[in-house]
């Protein structure tokens, strides 16, 4: 039966009302709450602003045996996306015995004084517990390999198992258990891009690697493009198997949402820059270490000079998930986008809660 036109104009009515509540979930998230007065909020925040300027050379170094994540606090009065933490997952424990349970099943370590759970318990907040578990067996794996590459100098064989679908190393065997778990709904797309990502960070590892032997240093302006290829990029790609939704190619390609991913890894790692500083053992690939070595300026200074390009990135964030093209979707399309970049806007708050509370850097 043809539709009449009121059928057609209800359909339509309701289309653009589930838009408008897809859009609105994303505004909300990059908005947050209005404030009473704008008046007032604008001189207190051009006040706090001059001073934070004038007082940022006088602020104290973390005491001795603190976390140098501490150094992060003034990101929560910069950002509003960061003003207030995390809600946690109410599942958390449930999460945090599926991570250990994985982890001892192949062989990783399982801390649970690191907490990657927690971190995932935040940043998942308000899916189910499988997404959350998911996504923290991830971060375990991660961080392993990142320890793996650290401890030994770089040995870059273990991308080669990955790869090439191997399982001679624990963590090749974790990888392709995860693969397994994590692929099986995924398109070929999904996939191929997976694997580009990896690649990436073999080849930003073996840049680092390179480095290292012949004693370079990378500038100021080439370190925020390796650095996101050794943070793992595929790591923003695995926030969709996790909610069991997939991006549309076409808006994954689209600057809006390339500007989004890279703005969400550079503050995610720029942070965890500031968070390992004092356990780099002299590595200079950190953005504070680069900007004391290549500015000349004081460990206070560098830091401060690392927090206002964190402060910007995240204003990126904002932009770029405004700019989503999420009309030009169908609603349930909208609502799966939505998910992903509501995902990777409560990513930095959550990081930081994680690097304050987590013993990894202790």
């Amino acid at each position: 039966m043809k539709n009449t036109p009121v059928k057609s104009a209800a359909k339509d009515t309701a289309k653009d009302t589930a838009k408008d509540s897809v859009k609105d979930s994303v505004k909300d998230a990059v908005s947050g709450p209005a404030s009473t007065s704008t008046v007032f909020a604008t001189v207190f925040t051009t006040a706090r602003t001059a001073l934070r300027s004038a007082l940022s050379s006088l602020l104290p170094l973390p005491r001795r045996g603190g976390s140098a994540a501490l150094a992060l606090l003034p990101l929560t009065e910069r950002v509003p996306a960061m003003a207030a933490p995390c809600r946690m997952h109410p599942a958390v424990y449930a999460i945090e015995a599926a991570v250990i349970d994985w982890a001892r099943r192949t062989g990783l370590r399982a801390d649970p004084g690191v907490g990657y759970h927690r971190m995932a318990g935040r940043a998942f907040a308000e899916f189910d517990a499988a997404a959350a578990a998911l996504f923290a067996q991830w971060l375990t794996w991660l961080f392993h390999l990142d320890d793996e590459l650290d401890e030994r100098s770089g040995p870059l064989e273990i991308f080669h198992g990955m790869l090439k679908g191997t399982s001679c190393h624990p963590l090749e065997a974790a990888f392709a258990d995860l693969w397994r778990v994590t692929s099986v709904r995924m398109s070929d797309q999904w996939r191929a891009r997976f694997a580009v990502g990896l690649q990436r960070q073999y080849d930003a590892c073996r840049a680092e690697a390179e480095n290292r032997a012949a004693g370079r240093m990378p500038t100021l302006e080439e370190y925020p493009e390796l650095r996101r290829g050794t943070v793992g990029p595929y790591l923003y790609d695995l926030v969709e198997p996790c909610l069991r939704v997939e991006v549309p190619v076409w808006v994954h390609e689209s600057d809006p949402w390339q500007q989004l991913v890279s703005a969400c890894s550079d503050v995610t790692a720029w942070c965890n820059d500031v968070a390992s500083r004092p356990k780099e053992r002299g590595d200079v690939h950190n953005f504070v270490v680069l900007a004391m070595r290549q500015l000349g300026l004081g460990e206070r200074e560098a830091t401060a000079w690392v927090l206002d390009r964190i402060t910007a990135r995240c204003q990126d964030m904002r932009k770029a998930a405004r700019r989503l093209p999420l009309d030009d979707l169908a609603p349930k399309a909208a609502r799966d986008v939505s998910k992903v970049a509501c995902a990777y806007l409560a990513a930095p708050r959550a990081h930081l809660d994680w690097l304050l509370e987590s013993q990894r850097y202790a």
